[in-house]
């Protein structure tokens, strides 16, 4: 895999305090898929062995981190969104959110989100900004909607749009702890104007379903669900979707491509307006 920060030393396996490396994260299994440093060895070990048995997994975590970019500049440059909250942000790594939309707007305001003790020691690098933008880090859970709009308050205006962001979040989410309504609670908190932007990994592909499932049994992690296209669309109900609709993150709104439309991949996705 090749380094998407090689200005950044890797980490050191003997890892800060609070940050436990017996048992991998999902934002670390995350960040080696697609080559970044910011990982221990069971996190590689983790990410190798869901590849062992569905090699198709890196296309997936490049796809996503492609659509996200696709949907931030959607929002700023289409529909002039100029805030953002981010939630389940992951680790840094090359062109996130906050510097997307300020590149193209350098006043927009962003908020991430995100419960990873590793994430909360790199949030520096998420805290750069625009000297007229602004950018927070949230240290919290997405199960807890309640203390991210209490938190994100300080930051971003909830009389004007917001963009909200819920890229593979909700994965992590089982059914018994009700993710639809979590949705439910944050757009309710949000004024008309503002959008959905989500994606997570879909049952669409037998290899990657099986490939979770042994994850999840074995790993020690906080598992993680696939769900069907048709429940990823369940997440925007009421809200009006931008096309071509939710569909596989390989096929959301390509940009100038120079070859044919990929192959689908088992994460789908969507934006959509609150009217």
């Amino acid at each position: 895999m090749t380094d998407d920060r090689p200005d950044r030393p890797a980490l050191q396996e003997k890892a800060p305090p609070g940050i436990d490396t017996t048992v991998p994260h999902s934002a670390r299994i995350w960040n080696y898929l697609l080559g970044g440093k910011d990982n221990y060895a069971v996190d590689r070990a983790a990410g190798d062995g869901v590849c062992a048995v569905f090699p198709g997994m890196v296309d997936i975590t490049r796809h996503s981190r492609a659509f996200i970019g696709r949907v931030v500049r959607h929002l700023a440059q289409e529909d002039g969104i100029r805030q953002f909250l981010d939630i389940g942000t992951g680790l840094p790594t090359v062109d996130n959110t906050h510097e997307i939309a300020q590149r193209v707007a350098p006043e927009s305001r962003v908020v991430y989100v995100d419960n990873d003790p590793l994430v909360l020691a790199h949030a520096h690098a998420l805290l750069t900004s625009t000297p007229q933008g602004s950018t927070a880090y949230i240290d919290a859970d997405v199960r807890d909607p309640d203390r991210i709009l209490r938190q994100a308050a300080g930051t971003l205006d909830f009389d004007r749009p917001v963009g909200l962001m819920l890229m593979g979040i909700l994965g992590l989410v089982g059914d018994d702890e009700e993710p639809r309504a979590i949705v439910r609670r944050l757009l309710d908190a949000l004024p008309p104007g503002s959008w959905l932007g989500l994606n997570d990994g879909a049952d669409t592909d037998p290899a990657y379903v099986e490939a979770i499932a042994r994850f999840n049994a074995k790993s020690g992690a906080v598992p993680y669900t696939p769900r069907s296209p048709e429940a990823i669309a369940g997440y925007f109900e009421g809200l009006e979707l931008v096309e071509p609709g939710v569909v596989s993150c390989s096929r959301w709104r390509l940009e100038n491509l120079p070859f044919d439309e990929p192959d689908e991949v088992a994460v789908f996705g969507g934006l959509a307006r609150k009217a």
